[in-house]
């Protein structure tokens, strides 16, 4: 445990921190499922736009470095590889 008041507030800001970005790391998956799930079900409509918050969550995301721009990068290459190949 830190001593100091400084250590101790940087602590509290850490698990802040964190537990937004697992939150925010949690919708991510979500999303990335629901597209792959609604592609798979041949609903081309809903998985293309689904993919598109997909797409917009994860710039979102990779802007405030939540995950990196190449993890981005990937998720949104895979998802519109599973979009593409059901219609």
């Amino acid at each position: 445990m830190p001593n100091k008041p400084s250590a101790k507030k940087a602590l509290r800001q850490t698990i802040k921190r964190h537990q937004k970005n697992v939150t925010a790391k949690d919708s991510l998956k979500k999303m990335e499922k629901s597209v792959i799930r609604l592609a798979r079900e041949k609903k081309s409509r809903e998985a293309k736009e689904a993919l598109r918050l997909l797409t917009k969550a994860l710039d979102k995301a990779a802007g405030r470095h939540i995950i990196s721009k190449n993890a981005a990068s990937r998720i949104k290459s895979r998802a519109g590889r599973a979009v593409n190949a059901a219609i």
